[in-house]
């Protein structure tokens, strides 16, 4: 009796959106560089602002962050659906936050980050923000993007359609 079934077998799909890595890691990783690079070789005059202004300026930020996190979350929750972009989405989330920007997480991380370079009078922070949203957008929003669309459909497409990606 000879074997009839292929010799090689098509490799298994994942149901991931395939970032290129956990995204609060990039963020940090872009934090802390630019920290770096600030304090130990820069060293740039700082952001020139009142410490009242500063604080304020760090607060709301950081507030703001945090909220849209939170809310971020709290909608994944409510849908059942894991929020780690590295494990398989269940359900297609488009209420709440999410009626007025497709990556909230995304935007409150970049608050937070923003928080944490005007609390540390860092403009090399500001500076990596550049390559730290190139990052993000093809490395990981991008990505997240095409896999909702080949899960979800033409309800993701019109939602992309509706919803600006970030503001």
């Amino acid at each position: 009796m000879t074997d009839t079934t292929p010799a090689t077998a098509a490799a298994p799909t994942r149901d991931t959106a395939g970032v290129i890595a956990p995204p609060p890691l990039i963020y940090l990783g872009f934090l802390i560089l630019g920290l770096a690079l600030e304090f130990f070789v820069v060293r740039t005059q700082g952001l020139d602002m009142p410490p009242s202004l500063r604080w304020t300026v760090v607060a709301a930020f950081g507030l703001a962050g945090l909220a849209a996190i939170a809310a971020a979350a709290l909608r994944f929750r409510r849908a059942g659906t894991p929020a780690p972009p590295w494990l398989p989405t269940t359900a297609f989330v488009a209420q709440g936050i999410y009626r007025f920007t497709r990556n909230p997480m995304y935007l409150g991380m970049t608050l937070i980050y923003c928080a944490i370079g005007v609390a540390a009078d860092a403009p090399v922070v500001f500076w990596m923000l550049i390559p730290l949203s190139m990052t993000i957008h093809y490395g990981v929003v991008l990505r997240e993007e095409r896999y909702m669309a080949g899960k979800f459909g033409d309800a993701y497409l019109d939602y992309a359609n509706r919803v600006p990606r970030w503001l």
